[in-house]
């Protein structure tokens, strides 16, 4: 079965930091385009990177220069860097994976994070 396991959400001041980690089971990892989402309170979900098998990265606009992406093949993780960070990140981020990008065929269960002012 395929899994996708999103840690090290939690509180942290404006202008702190924090690195998210998704451990995935079930797909060839290596192959697979890895992405991150949130969703914040009463809003929709968004992309906010993805990386591609070939570790090309891509970001949204709000997170450039602040978030970072990258994956480690050999233990099958992806990983979320987020310095910066502002009281608008705070959300539920989400871990996904898909064969293209933004990959969308999979998805974690989530992890909060808050960003208090």
């Amino acid at each position: 079965q395929v899994q996708l396991v999103e840690s090290g959400g939690g509180l942290v001041q404006a202008g702190g930091s924090l690195r998210l980690s998704c451990a995935a089971s079930g797909i060839t990892f290596s192959i697979n385009a890895m992405g991150w989402y949130r969703q914040a309170p009463g809003k929709q979900r968004e992309l906010v990177g993805f990386i591609t098998s070939g570790r090309i990265t891509t970001y949204i606009d709000s997170v450039k220069g602040r978030f970072t992406i990258s994956r480690d093949n050999t233990k099958k993780t992806v990983y979320l860097q987020m310095n910066s960070l502002k009281p608008e990140d705070t959300g539920v981020y989400y871990c996904s994976a898909g064969l293209t990008g933004p990959p969308k065929t999979h998805w974690g269960q989530g992890t909060q994070v808050t960003v208090s002012a």
